[in-house]
């Protein structure tokens, strides 16, 4: 079923994954866009003070997009994102980690230009072996 704009509710929350954090991945993924020594070599990330190389929060930010965009995005009448806001990074994503995503409407308005369509805001939340590790608002353009 096709999730639209006047299928959900503030309030409305769905929680997609877990996916493990592959160390490969993460590491290739830095090299091409992130390539900052923690998150390339594990002695590097030692000498900052962490346990072993951690995934880039921009990773960790596009892991949790994949499930959305699998998991809701694909099957909604979503017509794009309109910005992210409140962008935060609480705790490294080490290799082997879980992931999972939370999202919940907290805002929802009809637009004013086209009543064909709703603007909806969600909070966005990661966590990693049940730990909060990043979270965002996002705000999203939905036929109705």
């Amino acid at each position: 079923m096709t999730v639209s704009y006047d299928d959900l509710s503030v309030g409305w929350t769905e929680t997609y994954g877990p996916v493990e954090m592959d160390r490969e991945a993460m590491i290739a993924f830095a090299e091409q866009f992130d390539p900052q020594p923690m998150h390339l070599d594990p002695a590097a990330a030692r000498e900052k003070g962490y346990d072993d190389v951690f995934a880039s929060g921009l990773y960790t930010v596009a892991t949790a997009m994949r499930l959305l965009v699998e998991q809701f995005l694909n099957d909604s009448t979503n017509l794009g994102g309109l910005g992210m806001d409140e962008l935060r990074w609480h705790a490294p994503v080490y290799p082997g980690e879980s992931l999972s995503v939370t999202h919940e409407v907290t805002a929802m308005r009809v637009s004013e230009s086209d009543d064909s369509r709703g603007i909806v805001t969600r909070e966005i939340e990661v966590t990693g072996d049940d730990t909060p590790v990043c979270s965002w608002a996002v705000s999203i353009l939905m036929g109705r």
